[in-house]
């Protein structure tokens, strides 16, 4: 029963539609309906502003930490449960959130704010190497999915070297997630209309 009740929770907080309830709270705006209508920090950046958009995203992030972290609660402390499963239900809590009618973002913040809970190293690089891609590229989506490899490859190292078969699953998992919400931006960078970031 405590499994069944931490993996909702997880999933609430994962929810948890930032973008929604920020834009409407401080900018009485519904981010769904400009930009790509995306609920994720890149629409809110593109819709509200940088301050927005690093709220927005540290917000995500965190909902995925907030859940891998749940098991140190003394509460739920002997209930055997992964981490790493609690913060796969924040993912699909992002992705399909209940407080916005299943139609939620991409999952790439709140799918780094997992690693930041379960491995923080893992975490600070596919930051570094976000922020060196998107450098490059100019272009979130692709950054986003360059990251997801890049996660991958480390997560398999890390097996190799811990035997953490885990973290290389729920990784791939996720990375899976992530290029399958970027199917149309898949589409977009082919044929060389995906739009780029101004601002680096």
């Amino acid at each position: 029963m405590e499994n069944i009740i931490l993996i909702l929770i997880a999933y609430l907080l994962g929810s948890i539609p930032s973008a929604l309830w920020v834009g409407k709270l401080f900018y009485k705006t519904d981010v769904r309906e400009h930009g790509s209508g995306n609920l994720g920090g890149t629409n809110t950046f593109r819709v509200l502003g940088r301050t927005a958009g690093l709220v927005v995203t540290i917000l995500d992030i965190l909902k995925g930490t907030a859940a891998v972290l749940l098991v140190l609660l003394p509460i739920f402390s002997n209930t055997g449960i992964h981490p790493l499963v609690l913060g796969f239900c924040a993912v699909l809590g992002h992705i399909f959130p209940i407080f916005a009618g299943f139609k939620g973002g991409k999952a790439v913040a709140t799918s780094g704010g997992v690693l930041l809970g379960y491995n923080w190293p893992i975490f600070i690089i596919v930051l570094l190497t976000f922020l060196l891609a998107l450098k490059i590229t100019k272009m979130v989506s692709l950054s986003s999915m360059i990251v997801a490899v890049v996660a991958f490859i480390y997560s398999f190292i890390f097996y190799v070297w811990t035997g953490d078969y885990s973290l290389m699953i729920i990784i791939g998992l996720m990375g899976i997630f992530i290029f399958y919400r970027h199917r149309a931006n898949i589409t977009r960078i082919k044929a060389g209309t995906e739009p780029k970031v101004k601002w680096l």
